[in-house]
């Protein structure tokens, strides 16, 4: 696996969850099928692997986090 391009993915992927949450808002409907669609299209890109899941669960639980303190949770 090539490491360093799936982290740069990584970099461009999170600059593109700010325009998202910015276009659709954190605690919307379409921004989080944004963020399931485009998590599931890095498992498939990258066959499933172990790294890769584990990386985009944990991105999708600090986003996740961060949704629920934007709530005053």
């Amino acid at each position: 696996m090539d490491y360093q391009k799936f982290y740069n993915e990584i970099v461009a992927w999170i600059s593109e969850v700010n325009n998202k949450a910015v276009q659709y808002g954190l605690s919307s409907n379409h921004f989080w099928d944004w963020v399931m669609q485009s998590v599931g299209q890095f498992e498939v890109r990258y066959n499933k692997n172990e790294l890769v899941i584990k990386q985009m669960v944990m991105l999708v639980e600090w986003l996740m986090d961060m949704e629920k303190r934007s709530r005053g949770g």
